[in-house]
């Protein structure tokens, strides 16, 4: 637990040095190096870290592979059932399964980041198979009646919740198209029992409690929130933080997520606290830093405050490799919005940046970003001698990550945003029309329909909504809009019990349109709220024969 303590207060290097003199003898020692090299290389996306990372755990695959039973678990768990003992395993065989589970699980994550190739991903999904398989048995066994429990069991069982609540969670939250495929290949997901193991495993003892708290903050902070309908179990995550919060004070980890929870209370100066004192707290990983950027960024997109949401995007582009062309869109984006006597800082011209997006193009295994894909489908515009202007790229791009449902929560915020949008809706409708004119009339009404919405003027906000669906036919290239127009309209009827009619207007969404922009995020989100919709559709029906039965 040395190691850890050291990672949790910075003290990353030191982790390291820590770890390393037994990575060769302990498996242990092995995972938790690799896994700390591994960190680092999804924060960098660094080649060499990433090379680096892979390396080390396959490394750490190895020796617990020296140490595991010739037969796997998957290959003989079977037979530990029909003989009703667990003498086949040692301590250390069954610790081996649960390190090796993990190796080849984060392996995967590394293989789809290094390389390009059909084979590689089919190695991939072979090694996540595999790891689901081994999890998958090791909960069985668990769950048995003739689990004994070991000298270290804690251990074991923590990574067995790790990887059954991590894997369950995840497969649960997938759209139902991506879900069907994979679970004719054995894949299945429950979300209520991820979130259970996750939330033992976190309450427990071993040393991956601390990881399935950071999974359960990073799903209640992260994934429900831009992938899911923004409700998020608020309660829950400071929950979770507050003890390692308290012992750990200045840990980076922990005041980055500390940040996210203020910012989806809608309290953003306590945000930019937080993530301000994060960037103070460590300079050894200056990734840590990159993170709280990217939400300062937001945090003064919310505000309207232009000049040091640009600061910070620039920076970004400037110390960051994840996506140039997401950095240089916004900080275009944030050009865009400023005033004309504004002065703009570095003598930087919108115009030149939107047209050096789509050059900035990257592909993260074998695939473009999806809002890499957006900002250069909508710098192309630009690319005309004389370009047509975006209108509020920045509030459109903060739509794309969920934003609105952050300054909703404070209304001057959201009146503040509104005033900007109303702006861009006068000046579509005096200047002269184009081939965009619609495209932009359409998605100021989306932006215009979600303020409305959460400053509680609810006919307004769906005349919005339903305004883009009747203008379907003349939308030409943000056809985005419009399955996410009824995403909004499913999502204003839930909040007025209007549930039949949201799951009707989500099917809709779902089924009838494809190959837009951010398709994928959009097919999250419905999901997430179709969900949420016949939930509470059964839990009406069960109260309706509650009370008949009475």
């Amino acid at each position: 637990m040395t190691a850890l303590d050291l990672f949790l207060t910075n003290q990353f290097s030191e982790a390291l040095s820590y770890l390393k003199p037994r990575t060769k003898e302990s498996m242990y020692h092995s995972l938790t190096y690799a896994t700390i090299l591994e960190m680092q290389a999804m924060m960098t996306f660094d080649p060499q870290d990433i090379l680096l990372a892979g390396n080390m755990m396959k490394e750490a695959q190895l020796l617990c592979q020296r140490h595991r039973k010739k037969s796997s678990v998957t290959d003989s768990f079977s037979n530990l059932v029909h003989r009703h003992t667990m003498d086949q395993f040692t301590e250390e065989e069954i610790h081996a399964e649960v390190c090796y589970a993990e190796c080849l699980l984060q392996r995967a994550a590394l293989t789809f980041l290094q390389d390009e190739n059909m084979v590689s991903f089919i190695k991939g999904g072979i090694k996540v198979r595999n790891s689901y398989q081994t999890y998958k048995e090791l909960d069985s066994l668990v769950q048995s009646s003739q689990y004994c429990k070991g000298e270290n069991h804690r251990h074991f069982e923590g990574g067995v919740k790790l990887g059954v609540g991590a894997f369950n969670l995840t497969l649960s939250m997938l759209p139902t198209r991506i879900l069907r495929l994979l679970e004719f290949v054995g894949f299945s997901g429950n979300k209520d029992y991820g979130l259970l193991q996750l939330e033992e495993g976190a309450s427990g003892h071993s040393f991956r409690a601390v990881l399935c708290v950071m999974l359960l903050l990073c799903y209640h902070t992260f994934l429900t929130f831009v992938l899911g309908t923004g409700n998020v179990n608020i309660e829950e995550a400071e929950k979770l933080l507050k003890p390692y919060l308290k012992r750990y004070p200045k840990g980076a980890i922990f005041l980055f997520f500390a940040g996210r929870i203020e910012a989806i209370k809608g309290n953003v100066d306590a945000a930019i606290r937080r993530f301000e004192e994060c960037c103070e707290a460590q300079q050894h990983w200056k990734q840590f830093h990159h993170m709280c950027y990217w939400e300062l960024m937001w945090c003064f997109t919310y505000k309207s405050q232009w000049k040091m949401a640009y600061f910070y995007a620039d920076l970004l582009s400037k110390e960051n490799s994840w996506s140039k062309a997401t950095y240089i869109y916004m900080k275009a984006a944030y050009l865009s919005m400023f005033e004309k006597e504004d002065y703009k800082p570095f003598g930087d011209d919108e115009v030149e940046l939107f047209r050096a997006v789509p050059g900035l193009k990257l592909k993260i295994a074998g695939k473009s970003l999806p809002t890499e894909k957006f900002a250069i489908r909508k710098s192309r515009r630009y690319l005309s001698p004389k370009p047509v202007s975006l209108p509020i790229p920045a509030l459109e791009m903060m739509y794309i990550w969920n934003g609105y449902a952050v300054i909703g929560k404070q209304p001057e915020l959201t009146d503040g945003i509104l005033e900007i949008i109303t702006k861009a809706e006068e000046m579509l409708e005096k200047g002269p029309e184009n081939e965009y004119s619609v495209d932009d009339e359409c998605l100021v009404k989306l932006l215009k329909g979600l303020c409305l919405k959460y400053l509680g003027r609810v006919r307004e906000a769906e005349e919005n909504f339903r305004s883009i669906s009747a203008n379907e036919k003349k939308i030409k290239y943000d056809h985005y809009l419009i399955p996410n127009a009824l995403l909004e309209l499913a999502l204003l009827f839930m909040e007025q019990g209007r549930n039949e009619e949201a799951v009707k207007l989500l099917e809709t969404a779902r089924q009838n349109y494809k190959n837009y922009s951010m398709e994928s995020r959009t097919h999250f989100r419905i999901q997430a709220a179709t969900l949420q919709a016949k939930s509470s559709l059964e839990n009406g029906s069960r109260s309706m024969v509650s009370s008949v039965s009475l």
